[in-house]
């Protein structure tokens, strides 16, 4: 089993940075994703990192604004968020257990955070 507790989210204005974090108990030796929903859309895959840190993957709409990283030995994960605009706003997700785009293929999701941007 895996447990995950994000934490971070807020209200930014657009333009400004914000770092989640993803705190995991459990196996935390697996690949993890971001993930975010805003009201009314599916939700919409973010950026991804594999269980070692080796591989990262970001959606177009993250590239080069967002950057996924993992510490280990403090089973944590992070999704620093850089030149945020309003469209970022959403309900963050962290997610453990699959691999790839689709919210189908994890397991295990965290509660979520709100991360607000005005503009």
């Amino acid at each position: 089993q895996v447990q995950l507790v994000e934490s971070g989210g807020g209200l930014v204005q657009a333009g400004g940075s914000l770092r989640l974090s993803c705190a995991a108990a459990g196996r935390t030796f697996t690949n993890t994703g971001w993930f975010r929903q805003a009201p009314g859309k599916e939700r919409e895959f973010v950026a991804a990192i594999t269980w070692n840190g080796g591989r990262t993957y970001y959606a177009d709409s993250a590239k080069g604004r967002f950057t996924i990283s993992r510490d280990n030995a403090n089973n944590m994960v992070y999704l620093e968020m850089n030149s945020l605009k309003p469209e970022d706003t959403a309900v963050y997700y962290c997610a453990a257990g699959g691999v790839g785009v689709r919210p189908s293929e994890y397991t295990y999701w965290g509660q979520g955070t709100q991360v607000t941007v005005s503009s």
